[in-house]
């Protein structure tokens, strides 16, 4: 079933436009927390997709062990090493939350791994960011470690959490979720359980659930559920998922922007800008995904998907002399 066009129409809402008016920053800042000794891969993809998606900055925070591979990938990432073994959450706070202030939305997860001081940095940046009333998106490791402390994320409304299939199983036990639940009702059943996180399950066709409550149109919204079946390709290489948290988090920043005024339009409620942004990445990740498998068959690997990423959004989001865009979406307003 095709994601409702009306759903579309308000995804489109949160897209900046491309019309002079903007100035750096206001497309979106995005912060990916991540990257230990083993994993320097993972928050590139994730912080490099956010910047092809549209992002005007990518900040990578990881571990000193990490920096100089991430720096080496690529000169438009900014990259913090200040995630050090030698220093405690309560030294590393300052600059952390300064940091933090600076960004839109912050991407928990990606090569975070499961070292002690590694986890530590990532429950102190979680709080921060609720302190600040960021956006989030929990992947990876970072799904593991709330597995070990629900109440890090449940009630937080601006998270989005993406769970491969392993993952989904685990959050499901984290949870309590009685293994009787049909298949098709579990990503809402976890939400509630986590008072309304949004949840983006990854599998054949994506899952987006929330229950939270918001108004639209008149009508209250207690609960919302979206399958999106965008074809991707038939090659699950690994670091998908760290494409789809950074794509996801771009809207994220944008749905930032949105509710600041920075685009105008101010209607859709913030409520609804988790579960909007979770279903625009989900279908823009799917699509490069299907785009670069296309090219490259079997061989295709997650650096490929990243040159596809900016074809799939126009392919998924914009079309010939829509409302002053081009196919390309170089001018104009969505």
């Amino acid at each position: 079933m095709p994601v409702p066009k009306q759903l579309l129409s308000q995804i489109k809402q949160l897209i900046p436009p491309l019309n002079g008016t903007l100035h750096k920053g206001q497309s979106g800042r995005v912060g990916v927390l991540g990257g230990a000794l083993d994993y320097t891969g993972a928050p590139f993809f994730a912080s490099m997709s956010s910047m092809r998606m549209g992002a005007d900055l990518a900040h990578v925070i990881c571990s000193p062990t990490a920096a100089a591979a991430i720096k080496s990938y690529s000169p438009d990432l900014i990259v913090h090493p200040i995630l050090r073994e030698d220093q405690s959450p309560a030294d590393l706070r300052p600059a952390l939350s300064s940091l933090l202030e600076r960004l839109h939305v912050l991407v928990i997860g990606p090569g975070l791994g499961r070292e002690d001081y590694m986890q530590n940095c990532a429950k102190l940046a979680l709080n921060i960011a609720k302190e600040q009333g960021m956006y989030i998106v929990l992947d990876a490791d970072a799904l593991w470690m709330i597995g070990h402390d629900l109440s890090l994320v449940r009630g937080y409304h601006k998270a989005v959490l993406t769970p491969n299939v392993v993952e989904f199983k685990r959050l499901s036990e984290d949870v309590n979720l009685d293994p009787s639940t049909p298949a098709s009702e579990r990503a809402m059943r976890i939400s509630r359980a986590l008072g309304g996180v949004t949840i983006l399950e990854k599998g054949k066709e994506d899952t987006i659930a929330t229950d939270t409550a918001s108004t639209l149109g008149g009508f209250e919204l207690t609960e919302e559920q979206i399958s999106v079946d965008t074809p991707g390709g038939y090659k699950r290489c690994g670091g998908q998922g760290d494409i789809l948290g950074g794509t996801v988090g771009t809207f994220l920043a944008w749905g930032k922007c949105y509710e600041s005024g920075a685009f105008g339009d101010k209607s859709l409620p913030s409520s609804r800008i988790p579960l909007l942004a979770a279903v625009g990445g989900s279908m823009v990740t799917r699509t490069a995904s299907r785009r670069a498998f296309a090219k490259y068959g079997r061989g295709v690997v997650t650096e490929d998907m990243l040159g596809e990423i900016g074809g799939a959004f126009s392919e998924v989001f914009t079309s010939e002399g829509e409302n002053g865009w081009n196919v390309l979406g170089e001018a104009g307003r969505l």
